[in-house]
């Protein structure tokens, strides 16, 4: 139950902090206005509460591997949102991240 908590926070998390940074870019780049950059704002902020509950207490730990999290997780948006089709190096390379977390979070110790 704690990998599946920990893995639902993290895709909380990523979607806290690409939806957020993606509400800034919309806002600022695309001129979408100031509300737009607003919701981006406490998006963000949201991320930073969000990876709080995370079970483990190491803030390294949890920020290190979400930064895998993060990767595979922004190429997904970018499919999902903004039309964009990775190659087998994306793949690839967010595969790797992927396996990272899952070293760093959930490797016996």
């Amino acid at each position: 139950m704690t990998v599946a908590r920990s893995l639902f926070l993290f895709v909380l998390a990523a979607l806290a902090e690409i939806g957020g940074a993606w509400l800034v870019w919309q806002g600022w780049r695309e001129d979408r206005g100031l509300w737009w950059i607003a919701a981006g704002v406490i998006a963000l902020g949201l991320y930073g509460f969000v990876a709080t509950l995370q079970p483990d207490a190491h803030f390294g730990r949890i920020l290190a591997a979400y930064g895998g999290v993060f990767v595979a997780g922004s190429l997904g948006w970018a499919v999902l949102v903004d039309g964009f089709r990775p190659d087998r190096w994306d793949l690839t390379g967010a595969g790797i991240c992927l396996v990272g977390v899952a070293v760093i979070m959930y490797a016996p110790r």
